[in-house]
């Protein structure tokens, strides 16, 4: 009795004529791995855990009375900016996370399985959205604790969050791009932050746009990140959508259209 063995060609001739229903099992075995992973390095999820919590009492108790008046007039304002900046934050990760398997090798032992090439990438993707829903419902009850009455009913609130995790997915497309053509996790990490951070705190998310500088003033009414705040704010204050969220998704789209082509691409060639 002979034991039949597959060659480097052989198997990746095999991984190219995966079916799509398979892909998108891989997939989802892939993200099932990283959900595993979370359970047994709890700490990775500190960022979407305690985050939340220090900011929405940092920014609530030290500029409500400045600038709203008192903590829980400026809760409205402040939860929704919070729970962005958190979920956008939190989108980094699978950028980094990303780096750190195929530095060390875990991407290697992937190719030589029967498996789709595209689905350590895509489950990476799929399990860092459990991560977003964990820092959105960790925001939204903080705020409720605080005080915070949302207006908008309960479907808007649950609209409202599934609409920062469908745009913190199509963000975390440019760090898992990052992630792939990087040379060391912490490379990703300081190439993402130097974009976020002016996107996220030169926006409309803590203070009035209208006490800003005019030229500032100009940056943060074009900042594609103070389109989806205020869309946020809308539908969970009052239960309205208006354009801002319309925005929101076209950004989304384009930012999705740009580099889940140019990520998928990278990582083929390294895969």
């Amino acid at each position: 009795m002979t034991t039949a063995t597959l060659t480097p060609a052989q198997m990746g001739k095999l991984k190219n004529h995966v079916s799509l229903g398979q892909s998108v099992r891989n997939s989802f075995t892939m993200a099932y791995r990283g959900l595993l992973k979370v359970r047994r390095t709890p700490e990775q999820l500190i960022d979407v855990t305690v985050q939340p919590i220090i900011f929405t009492l940092m920014f609530g108790y030290l500029f409500g009375g400045a600038i709203g008046g008192s903590v829980a007039a400026y809760l409205p304002v402040l939860i929704p900016g919070i729970l962005v900046q958190t979920v956008i934050t939190g989108s980094v990760t699978t950028g980094v996370q990303l780096r750190e398997d195929m530095d060390k090798g875990v991407f290697d032992r992937f190719k030589s399985l029967p498996i789709a090439r595209i689905a350590p990438l895509a489950g990476a993707l799929l399990a860092d959205t459990v991560r977003y829903a964990i820092a959105t419902t960790i925001t939204l009850i903080m705020g409720v604790i605080m005080g915070w009455r949302p207006g908008g009913g309960f479907w808007h609130i649950v609209l409202a969050g599934v609409l920062v995790i469908a745009c913190a997915w199509a963000i975390s497309w440019i760090f898992a791009f990052f992630g792939v053509i990087a040379r060391s996790a912490s490379s990703v990490q300081g190439i993402s932050f130097l974009i976020l951070f002016p996107l996220t705190f030169l926006s409309n998310a803590f203070v009035p746009v209208n006490t800003l500088q005019p030229w500032l003033k100009t940056f943060v009414s074009f900042n594609p990140v103070s389109h989806l705040i205020t869309a946020v704010r809308d539908l969970a204050n009052s239960g309205t959508i208006t354009g801002d969220l319309w925005i929101a998704l076209l950004g989304a789209a384009i930012i999705v259209a740009i580099f889940a082509p140019l990520t998928v691409r990278a990582y083929m060639r390294k895969a």
